[in-house]
């Protein structure tokens, strides 16, 4: 049991860390050490109680075990209070809530069976009264329950940063009953409805072990593997002589010291989930990382991390991240201000051929834009052209046709029109003319330009 020296200090050490969390708006998940306590195995059993609520009592139980001397009422600072159970809402309404389900649940103390084979229980509240105002918060605990969380017994190390991690109840529950075992490794073979049990109410379809593996067993191992110290596995045993499952064993094992420590460090969750899941190190590289925490500072795996992306962006890994990372940190790799420099120069020059290309592109565009133009005006002209010639060829007298169907056939670009339609111009006459629509159209400006000619002359 811890001395109360040790008691004060946890206590010290744990408003130290809330003022610097607190100056920055940070979560107690996220403070540089470790907070939590010395919990008895023999509290394990809470029932029907949320995970908002049950933050609520470990932040209690936390103050309770690190008072130096126990006390009829515990007063701390409503923020301070709030801060150890993860509770950021402003929500005073949600909170009271919370503080009435924490009351109305109750513990459940359980122990081995006696020489006699009568196994202890009892039953209390798991907390008193509480109220809170001007800034306190303050709360009264059963003393019977005072002296279990105080006194000696059996106990494991409950983390505060790693249960305030925790979203599903179920997988809270099933991480406080199964921590005590983590350093045997294994539970015995539990009934199904003892893990029921654990949960307190969990509705019919719980019955069924194949929705009670989807709907809470499944997801709780998976958040426990996820954000908790601990990885679980389990295996099932059919009851005798039926194909029905009735019991499962837990496999326990707490995580690598070194990949804990990392995950749960202030500044480097960023850091850990880019080891883990974007780089994959290894636990065996997570060690080396950890045995030497001093030389690779986070400035230090920062610029590991920089100088990895940069060579994966640059194609110069080919194998390895992991390794390439490893070998980057201990030989002290960083991106330099010339390789900086170097890709800033790239980036303008593709910037500046983009740019040309996309000029080159829009001024191609405006050409190819304005010869439309000029064929869509040049063809209307035509059409203009054609339509007035018809019209001054239709008003002329005989003898005005036949002279400008004379000129035109003998004209170097009616020889050549007519070339094109393969017609002889001996062969042509008005008739002939006005029954090709292109032919008609030709004529009709030869017509128009002459008579323009004409006028010119005359003017």
């Amino acid at each position: 049991m811890a001395t109360n020296g040790q008691m004060a200090t946890s206590s010290q050490l744990a408003l130290a860390l809330f003022e610097d969390a607190n100056a920055e708006g940070l979560p107690v998940e996220t403070a540089r050490s470790d907070i939590g306590f010395s919990r008895k195995n023999i509290l394990i059993r809470i029932v029907d109680l949320g995970v908002a609520a049950r933050r609520l009592i470990d932040a209690a139980y936390f103050i309770v075990a690190q008072e130096e001397h126990p006390r009829d009422l515990y007063d701390v600072e409503l923020d301070y209070f709030k801060w150890l159970m993860r509770y950021s809402s402003r929500n005073n309404t949600h909170l009271e809530q919370v503080i009435t389900e924490a009351q109305k649940a109750l513990i459940q103390a359980t122990a081995s069976p006696d020489s006699s084979g009568e196994k202890p229980f009892g039953s209390t509240q798991l907390i008193g009264r509480i109220s809170y105002q001007g800034g306190r918060f303050q709360f009264r605990m059963p003393p019977d329950l005072v002296g279990l969380i105080r006194g000696p017994g059996k106990s494991h190390w409950l983390s505060l940063r790693v249960t305030s991690l925790f979203s599903l109840s179920y997988a809270r529950v099933m991480y406080d009953h199964l921590l005590p075992y983590a350093d045997e490794g294994a539970t015995d073979w539990l009934t199904l409805e003892e893990l029921r049990d654990w949960q307190g109410e969990m509705g019919a379809n719980a019955q069924v072990f194949k929705y009670f593996k989807r709907d809470w067993l499944g997801p709780a191992v998976n958040q426990i593997n996820e954000v908790s110290d601990l990885t679980l596995s389990y295996e099932t045993r059919n009851e005798p002589r039926s194909r029905k499952i009735g019991r499962l064993r837990f496999r326990i094992a707490r995580k690598d010291l070194a990949e804990r420590a990392l995950q749960t460090h202030e500044h480097a969750q960023a850091i850990y989930r880019t080891l883990k899941q974007e780089f994959g190190l290894s636990t065996a590289q997570f060690n080396q990382i950890a045995a030497d925490r001093e030389t690779y500072t986070d400035e230090r795996l920062e610029q590991a991390i920089e100088r990895t992306r940069f060579s994966l962006k640059l194609g110069k890994i080919t194998k390895s991240p992991a390794g390439f990372f490893m070998k980057a940190l201990k030989e002290g790799w960083i991106v330099s201000d010339a390789e900086r420099e170097m890709i800033q120069v790239q980036q303008s020059f593709a910037l500046t051929e983009q740019r040309e290309t996309e000029a080159r592109v829009k001024a191609k565009a405006i050409v190819d834009l304005q010869a439309a133009t000029h064929e869509t005006n040049a063809q209307a002209r035509m059409r203009e052209e054609a339509r007035v010639g018809r019209n001054l060829y239709d008003g002329a007298d005989r003898k005005q046709k036949e002279d400008w169907l004379r000129s035109y056939l003998s004209s170097p670009g009616g020889k050549i029109f007519l070339r094109r339609l393969r017609m002889d111009p001996s062969t042509v006459d008005e008739a002939a003319v006005f029954g090709d629509a292109d032919l008609v159209g030709d004529f009709s400006r030869f017509v128009f330009n002459r008579s323009k000619s004409k006028g010119a002359k005359a003017a």
